[in-house]
């Protein structure tokens, strides 16, 4: 599965127990098709105390969401929106929103 996302996207969750929450992509596992978004789909993990976390207990964490369960917030015009791809003069192939046409990757 392609996944049009990359990290440090803003989505919009558009299904599920989540659903019209935003947030920053913090991690992408494109094999299997997921994302990890900022404050999205929290799980309880009980831990054990460990030389990385001394201090046990439950921790809130972010679990693994579909990335078909998300939509792009372009940048350009604020709205949830399906990502196209174009290519630029040079050869360069970009997004591209397709609500307002605007170009999404300024890179």
């Amino acid at each position: 599965m392609s996944v049009r996302l990359k990290k440090n996207d803003r989505v919009l969750v558009i299904s599920g127990k989540d659903k019209g929450k935003e947030g920053k992509i913090m991690r992408r596992i494109p094999e299997r098709g997921l994302l990890v978004v900022e404050g999205v789909n929290m799980v309880s993990r009980h831990m054990k105390p460990s030389q990385k976390n001394p201090q046990a207990g439950i921790v809130q964490q972010e679990a693994p969401i579909y990335a078909a369960k998300v939509m792009l917030v372009c940048p350009q015009c604020g709205k949830a929106t399906r990502v196209g791809a174009s290519f630029l003069e040079s050869g360069k192939k970009v997004r591209v929103c397709k609500k307002c046409s605007e170009i999404i990757d300024r890179s």
